[in-house]
């Protein structure tokens, strides 16, 4: 028991240590890319949705991005209405360590039709977490996000969120990140009035990866426009 509430204070130290974009390494990391069937016979702006995987899927092969989340519902034969960008953390790193963001962003925005007012940002456990940090640092760039089981530093700088729709996931049985992570974030942003909707999973614990399953999640991102 101990050593597994150690390893969760660990993890959740490294994913959450600050850190300036600007100071650190600029890079670009692989990543899956989902187009929508549309794309090729359109001459429209698609919405993009940035998907950010938990830890178990770290490393430098993208087939293991579809064990789950959206790179699994793509491998199933999902349609979705918008491209997905699926980038891969190398092993020995978190979310917060690079500046692998601005790589990202221009590359998907150069090479492909993307409506800069309808980018979303989502992800899963080490990826919820990302998806805190990375918004935190970038505001501006996102119509929305959805971080799910993840959580960031509560400090003031969570108020940089403050114009931006979030909708947060977490179960209450989750033993790995527990939910108090989420609802201080929750009452943080409600204090500085963010636009926040939390949804308690009641009875569920850390591996609610089946949510991106349903429709949900997929209606109220694009209902969301900068």
């Amino acid at each position: 028991m101990f050593t597994r509430f150690l390893l969760n204070f660990i993890f959740v130290i490294a994913a959450v240590l600050p850190g300036r974009p600007q100071s650190k390494p600029r890079v670009s990391y692989p990543y899956l890319l989902y187009l929508p069937k549309e794309y090729a016979a359109s001459a429209e702006a698609f919405p993009l949705v940035i998907y950010l995987h938990g830890g178990s899927q770290k490393g430098n092969d993208l087939e293991k991005l579809k064990a789950y989340g959206p790179p699994k519902e793509v491998a199933d034969g999902r349609n979705f209405p918008f491209v997905i960008a699926s980038p891969q953390c190398p092993e020995g790193k978190y979310w917060s360590t690079d500046n692998w963001f601005e790589p990202l962003y221009a590359e998907l925005t150069q090479k492909y039709r993307i409506d800069k007012k309808r980018i979303y940002l989502t992800g899963i456990s080490m990826g919820g977490y990302g998806t805190w940090q990375t918004a935190v640092a970038y505001p501006d760039h996102f119509a929305a996000i959805l971080p799910l089981c993840g959580g960031c530093d509560d400090s003031t700088q969570i108020c940089n969120l403050r114009k931006v729709p979030v909708w947060t996931l977490h179960g209450t049985a989750d033993d790995v990140i527990p939910i108090h992570v989420t609802e201080r974030l929750v009452s943080r942003l409600q204090e500085c009035g963010g636009n926040v909707r939390f949804t308690r999973l009641e009875g569920e614990g850390h591996g609610i990866q089946t949510y991106y399953a349903n429709s949900d999640w997929v209606n109220w991102l694009l209902r969301r426009h900068r």
